[in-house]
């Protein structure tokens, strides 16, 4: 039941207004993607105290990437066919200005007392109930698909590189997590700032070693992609609808571009200009799926064979592929884990104060943990749909109050 459920959320209807959503904010806002360029070469100064920009963008990275931009790609490429690559390409565009929309409206409507996706909701829209709803899904998501899911996934990684007890990683993983949790905003981006950087660098030294191994390959890879999306032969036999499915949804899956997560991130930035939130949160959603993804993708191409990561890294590591593989899922998901805690107190401090923010820490930690050790099947499914439900909300506020810039 829960299959169905997650199924007709997550199916066409919702998948369009999501790309609906991303053309109109695309034509609103000028086609503000051509924008980023210019804006990564300027010179930015702080503004306001708070968390870093640099903290707050790793922060909000290591939501959106992880196992997702290793095994789901995989996933991706052997559902769609090379085909899906472009179409998350065309996800990632359209999302590109469904990011820089609500940071934004967060900007604009955010204060001391009601931050992220929540202002906008309560203050722009004038619903305090679409605000509150907003606010339940994320908490649920935050314990759910950001926190257990990802322990389950980091749990599984070590136990590939031994006979760890899982009740060892349960208590490991809560102390750990606790640890860093506990520290506020400031500690989290701090811990992002550090790992984050440092797996991405190794994972994409990694790929692009691959991709020179099979140099060979890389205009048949990048061939095979295009006829995928496009091919003739594809359209024929119904392979094309497939990869355009797989590849958006993916696309979607990966950056999260939408679903009103980015805004409770960035809203612990030191900058309240609504250009500069906008843009590097658009920054994000191009290197994790237009650089990260399509590194992924087209190592995965090059090598050919099963369209296996594993398979595709042992042509460099050796034996060692397994281990740099599970040291980089633990790692991605423990960033996961860390910036959706901090998606999960926004929403609770905005549902209940921040009075308890300390048991919220404490319950999180504890309730992630429980991935170690506990079946997350039902978990993601569950998770799942309330992402989808975070979702509705979100892309109603934007339809409705983005606006194209004025000229004054």
């Amino acid at each position: 039941m829960l299959e169905r459920v997650n199924s007709f959320i997550w199916g066409n209807g919702l998948v369009f207004l999501l790309l609906a959503t991303g053309l109109l904010c695309t034509v609103r806002l000028g086609f503000v993607q051509a924008k980023l360029p210019k804006f990564l070469i300027k010179r930015e100064k702080t503004e306001n105290k708070g968390l870093s920009q640099l903290r707050t963008v790793c922060m909000s990275l290591g939501t959106a990437m992880g196992t997702g931009n290793i095994t789901g790609v995989a996933a991706a490429v052997s559902a769609g066919g090379a085909g899906a690559v472009f179409w998350m390409w065309v996800s990632a565009f359209l999302g590109m200005a469904l990011v820089y929309a609500e940071n934004s409206l967060s900007v604009k409507y955010s204060d001391g007392k009601c931050r992220g996706t929540m202002a906008y909701l309560e203050k722009g829209l004038g619903s305090r109930k679409t605000a509150v709803f907003f606010a339940f899904m994320c908490m649920l998501v935050s314990f759910g698909m950001g926190g257990m899911v990802q322990v389950s996934s980091f749990s599984d990684s070590l136990r590939c590189c031994g006979d760890i007890s899982p009740y060892i990683i349960a208590i490991a993983a809560f102390l750990l997590i606790f640890a860093v949790v506990s520290g506020g905003a400031q500690r989290i981006g701090g811990a992002a700032q550090i790992l984050l950087p440092l797996v991405t660098l190794l994972f994409v030294c990694t790929c692009l070693a691959v991709i020179v191994t099979h140099i060979r390959n890389v205009p048949q890879a990048f061939a095979s992609i295009f006829k995928g999306a496009f091919g003739f032969r594809q359209a024929a036999g119904g392979a094309l609808g497939t990869a355009v499915s797989v590849g958006i949804r993916r696309g979607i899956f990966s950056n999260e571009a939408g679903l009103g997560s980015s805004p409770l991130l960035h809203s612990a930035a030191e900058s309240d200009s609504p250009e500069t939130q906008g843009m590097w949160s658009m920054f994000e959603v191009f290197f994790d799926t237009v650089i990260c993804c399509t590194l992924t993708a087209v190592t995965l191409l090059c090598v050919g064979g099963d369209i296996s990561v594993n398979s595709a890294f042992a042509t460099v590591l050796g034996r060692y592929s397994v281990y740099f593989i599970a040291a980089e899922m633990m790692i991605f998901a423990f960033c996961t884990v860390i910036g959706w805690y901090y998606c999960g107190e926004t929403a609770f401090i905005y549902l209940f104060g921040d009075s308890r923010k300390r048991g919220f820490a404490v319950a999180f930690a504890f309730i992630a943990a429980l991935g170690a050790v506990l079946s997350v099947r039902m978990v993601w499914t569950v998770s799942d749909i309330f992402n989808g439900l975070m979702a509705f909300p979100n892309l109603l506020a934007l339809i409705i109050l983005i606006a194209p810039p004025t000229n004054s």
